[in-house]
């Protein structure tokens, strides 16, 4: 869109003001080049990575003397293009040599000993440096400072040219170092050779080697524009999330270079210069006709292009209509929040606040979002020639295996990638959805952290779309005679002014706790806990508890005004509760949110759609600390009893006696008033509420807080049965543990194997501890029980 006429129009704006205000300018300086792009790239657009490379100690000859001065590269054939080599003035082996000549090995030029202080440091390698400013950054630097000739030695496809011995003319740069090499080698020059760790830049987009060259381009005079920017940060106007990267960004901003903005590419915004061919250069808002200076029409427009970032860095003002001061600016200038990811934080981040300070003078944003990056379950980054992209249609719309094996070998992807994505979607890709995609993403959005997505994750939280499916139509299906507007007008004096039961006061008073706990989430950018308590509520509290609370009252056929008012209230809990839910999950999951909020029943003069609504606000009204304690009481009374049931084995199917004995007197009067909750949640036949007294006779107990949960087993279960499988499991379970334990105590493994092998070992020893001590506690029950 920055190519739409609107933009465009901003674009040449930006480049004449600063050209007119000497801040951009055109000049021959060493830059990034790509040999297959065939253009120019900034600092910011070249990766490095770091190899293994070779440490070459060539003899240069000293003119005049019988002297050799030892000279350590990393790249050999480029001195073809040196022009001097330097040592430090204050090196006593070398000081006598400073303002001599050497002759320049393979070539028949002369160059000088220079001394340079800031180049060479006297105790890395020999001391003695090559210096080439026509294909190195620092050595183009000391060149400026000795009045050096800069040789380019490379053609724009890295090819030597013609400025090195005719022998080498034609040869790429791996070709010609192994020529130079050999040549020095038969010449008796090469010294030795050893090996040396270096980090090489690559070209971002095609990753091809990226060389320093000589070149003609259009810079950007960075240092005043970064000095604004670096300010506004360090007062506090702009702040990053996480924090941290406000250091990266300072860092940079401190140590800038001035950027190169011209690119020899097809694509892009036109650099508004054009050249007569009386030597007039003519930089212009509009296309000129004729030259200002001999009035001559032959004009030719500059063929490069500006780097795309020149034209992103305007975004928060250009599209708002600048250079026109519009209504648009004025209202939504500057914006509230940037959010984008960290990689782009030079590329884009910066530049905008360059260029929204300097045209502005305002900040474009006050806080920068840094979101995570997504990476595959190891931590790498997805790539097709790993093998290892997850393309987010095949998650959503699913797909077989052969046909992501076909797309990917259309798209040129290695052998070894093909068998990688063999290897990690071996049943291919089910079909998950969006919303539950997109649920995964945010679930998984600490900060701080990248993004380790897999299939798994994703079918992971595909069963939460179906959950808020299935308990959605649960809770349409049983709103027969509900009056929304009626309970929405009872509600406006509060809830305690309405006849609500435990479970809907509780219901209720959780439901604006998580609109607090999410609202406070999504204000400090932690979105994975704005999500995590989403579907906490929803899933646990929601549907696991309040559902099912609600389907006796639901279910019930009783005619008496009572019961028809405790059902109304249930009814209009269950909705208030559902609709709030959907309009959180909405921004997470749009989709299904939006398809049961429309058949959801809604007060009179709703809106249309759940996307225009208001995001839920929490009302402390609502807040009810007595009813969520009482109901955690009751919720870990059934817990503990279905624990029991569980490490027993009993069956859901089979009705239990319990006895709870409460210590204080509040618990035993909550227990005894809603002994039915208990009754019907863990599926008991007889609940009895008492005083601490002696164990009831033929019972297994757990403690929950002051009170004692006491499960009937007497005549339930065989207990010298159980007591047998438990022994058999507890003895299986050690000596699975012990096995694990001998593995992770050998330090050869711990150290050679991967490390989420170790990891997944380690998780594996303290899942088998915690069953241990689970059977251990349920055999001494049981065996208490026994005498």
């Amino acid at each position: 869109f920055t190519m739409d006429e609107g933009l465009s129009k901003a674009v040449r704006e930006a480049f004449v003001r600063l050209h007119e205000e000497g801040l951009i300018y055109r000049a021959e300086r060493l830059i990034n080049w790509c040999p297959r792009c065939t253009t120019s790239l900034s600092d910011l657009e070249v990766e490095h990575e770091d190899r293994q490379g070779s440490l070459w100690h060539v003899a240069y000859p000293v003119t005049g003397t019988d002297r050799k001065l030892v000279v350590a590269t990393t790249r050999p054939e480029t001195m073809l293009g040196d022009t001097a080599v330097a040592v430090h003035p204050d090196d006593e082996r070398y000081k006598d040599l400073i303002g001599r000549k050497i002759a320049l090995p393979l070539t028949d030029r002369e160059i000088p000993i220079i001394g340079d202080a800031i180049l060479v440091d006297p105790k890395f390698g020999t001391g003695a440096v090559k210096v080439t400013p026509g294909h190195d950054f620092n050595d183009f630097e000391v060149g400026q400072r000795h009045g050096l000739p800069a040789i380019a030695i490379l053609d724009p496809q890295a090819r030597l040219n013609e400025n090195t011995p005719a022998k080498y003319r034609g040869l790429g740069v791996v070709e010609a170092r192994a020529a130079v090499v050999k040549d020095l080698e038969d010449a008796g020059l090469l010294e030795k050779v050893e090996p040396y760790p270096m980090s090489i830049g690559a070209c971002y987009r095609c990753h091809t080697i990226t060389e320093p060259s000589l070149s003609l381009q259009w810079f950007v005079r960075t240092a005043p524009l970064a000095q604004v920017a670096a300010q506004v940060v360090e007062d506090g106007r702009i702040t990053f999330v996480p924090e941290g990267w406000s250091k990266t960004y300072l860092h940079w901003m401190h140590n800038i270079k001035d950027w190169c903005i011209s690119r020899q590419l097809w694509w892009g915004h036109r650099i508004p210069v054009w050249y007569c061919p009386c030597g007039e250069t003519i930089v212009s808002r509009q296309d000129p006709t004729e030259c200002p200076k001999c009035h001559g029409t032959r004009l030719a427009q500059d063929e490069d292009v500006l780097d795309t970032w020149f034209s992103s860095s305007l975004w928060p003002f250009s599209t708002l209509g600048w250079p026109a001061d519009t209504r648009e600016l004025k209202t939504f200038y500057p914006t509230s929040v940037m959010e984008t990811g960290y990689d782009i934080i030079f590329f884009w981040v910066a530049r905008m606040v360059m260029m929204g300070m300097h045209f502005m003078k305002k900040v474009p944003f006050r806080t920068v979002f840094l979101h995570a990056m997504v990476v595959d379950e190891d931590g790498q980054k997805m790539s097709k020639v790993n093998g290892n992209v997850i393309d987010p249609l095949d998650v959503i719309f699913g797909a077989k295996l052969d046909s992501l094996v076909q797309k990917a070998d259309s798209d040129g992807a290695p052998k070894e990638a093909l068998a990688n994505i063999k290897k990690r979607f071996t049943d291919g890709i089910p079909e998950c959805g969006a919303d539950a995609l997109r649920f995964t993403l945010a679930a998984l959005a600490a900060q701080g952290r990248n993004i380790r997505l897999s299939i798994p994750r994703v079918e992971g939280y595909r069963p939460f779309a179906n959950k808020i499916w299935n308990a959605s139509r649960f809770v349409l299906m049983n709103l027969s005679g509900f009056d929304a507007d009626r309970f929405a007008d009872n509600l406006r004096d509060g809830p305690r002014e309405m006849p609500l039961s435990l479970p809907d006061r509780w219901v209720l008073s959780r439901l604006h706790r998580t609109i607090r706990e999410v609202d406070g989430a999504l204000e400090e950018f932690k979105i994975n806990e704005a999500a995590g308590g989403l579907y906490r509520f929803f899933w646990n509290e929601l549907c696991d508890w309040y559902i099912e609370l609600a389907k006796p009252t639901l279910y019930s056929d009783s005619n008496e005004a009572e019961a028809a008012t405790r059902k109304r209230m249930t009814q209009g809990s269950l909705a208030v509760a559902l609709e709030a839910a959907m309009r959180m999950l909405h921004p997470f999951m749009p989709f299904i949110t939006e398809e049961i909020w429309q058949q959801l029943p809604k007060a009179a003069g709703a809106p249309q759609s759940i996307m225009i609504t208001l995001y839920p606000v929490a009302d402390d009204g609502f807040l009810d600390d007595a009813a969520e304690k009482a109901m955690a009481l009751l919720m870990d009374v059934v817990v503990a009893i279905r624990n029991l049931r569980g490490q027993y084995r009993i069956s859901p199917a089979v009705a239990v006696d319990v006895v709870l004995q409460a210590a204080e007197d509040r618990s035993r009067s909550l227990l005894d008033s809603y002994r039915t909750i208990v009754l019907e949640q863990a599926k008991c036949r007889r609940v009895e509420v008492e005083g601490r007294a002696e164990p009831p006779v033929g019972s297994v107990k757990q403690v929950v807080g002051d009170v004692d949960v006491y499960l009937i087993i007497e005549g339930v279960i065989d207990v010298e049965a159980e007591i047998k499988r438990l022994e058999k499991d507890l003895g299986k379970a050690e000596k699975e543990l012990e096995g694990v334990a001998t593995k992770l105590a050998n330090a050869s493994f711990v150290e050679r194997a991967p490390a989420e092998v170790v990891t997944r070992e380690r998780g594996r020893a303290a899942e088998t501890r915690t069953r241990i001590d689970s059977l251990r506690e349920g055999l001494g029950r049981l065996q208490a029980f026994r005498h």
